[in-house]
């Protein structure tokens, strides 16, 4: 997995939550006013223009359910917590990737701070900040949905505890998204790190595995031949890349030279050249896709 093909999960996630905010807004743009207390009204008013002069896409079409519907707080927190949950896992990863045992990315000290009592310690506090705060949002869902679940029709005195955590998470998440939106730009790579810690564990044996099937061994034999070769590595502290053609032959005859075109890390990452896939070729156009989609 390249850094590139990694980001673009995270995007792949928020481009969702995207669209389930434009969805949630359509459904949560109708126009309560004119519905009364409950009933309506006897006056002669026309709720579609209202509707139109306010920016709402409709009126409601039931007054009771105007009333005492909080489905738009309901699904908008709902909304939120997933948004909040994608920057918790993403906030996991970054607090991992900067741990001295990772060290594979760099975090500007405006998002972090010392430690109380390490002075050499640098906490990447936005992450962790932004992790925390996704439980707080869980808990206005959990908590509107409970005030919510034995309401009967209609307006009741209990609805006035829906404000608080219907505000609050508007206010979480904006700030969530901003100090995101402030780091992420900022962020810088320790590509020998990564490098590294992609060459352990034998990554490319997959790789070889591929390859002698491709040379019609079946897959079932090759994986016996490559756990072979592993194993041999690992009792002579080598890498299948770092293995001659000599040693490679000793567990199967049909592997030649061309092997290690797919030993490699990069030959790894390129082989996988399909949508979806790690490929840098693919990589560069779902970028290409994501900044169009971005500038729409």
């Amino acid at each position: 997995i390249t850094f590139g093909h990694h980001m673009l999960a995270w995007f792949e996630m928020l481009a969702r939550d995207y669209q389930r905010l434009q969805g949630c807004r359509k459904r949560v743009n109708v126009l309560p006013l004119g519905s009364a207390a409950l009933a309506g009204t006897t006056y002669p008013i026309d709720r579609n223009y209202t509707a139109e002069l306010l920016g709402f896409e409709r009126p409601c079409n039931n007054s009771l359910d105007g009333v005492s519907d909080r489905d738009f707080a309901i699904e908008f927190i709902s909304d939120a917590s997933l948004i909040m949950m994608h920057l918790s896992r993403f906030s996991e990863e970054l607090v991992l990737w900067t741990s001295a045992q990772f060290n594979f990315i760099n975090l500007p000290y405006r998002f972090c701070t010392g430690s109380s009592i390490m002075p050499q310690k640098k906490n990447p506090d936005v992450p962790e900040l932004v992790r925390g705060k996704t439980g707080r949002v869980y808990g206005s869902l959990i908590s509107l949905l409970t005030l919510m679940k034995s309401q009967p029709l209609a307006y009741n005195k209990d609805y006035q505890e829906d404000k608080e955590p219907l505000f609050d998470t508007v206010d979480t998440l904006l700030g969530s998204l901003r100090a995101f939106a402030d780091m992420m730009p900022h962020i810088t790579t320790n590509k020998e790190n990564m490098r590294a810690a992609a060459m352990q564990g034998f990554s490319t044996a997959t790789d070889l595995a591929d390859y002698l099937v491709g040379k019609d061994m079946p897959f079932r034999d090759a994986h016996e031949v490559v756990g072979s070769a592993v194993a041999y590595g690992v009792a002579n502290n080598k890498d299948l890349s770092e293995m001659t053609l000599t040693e490679l032959n000793k567990f199967s005859d049909i592997i030649e030279d061309d092997v290690f075109a797919v030993l490699t890390l990069e030959g790894s990452v390129a082989a996988r050249n399909h949508l979806g896939g790690t490929a840098p070729e693919q990589v560069k156009a779902r970028v290409k896709e994501a900044l169009e989609k971005i500038n729409k």
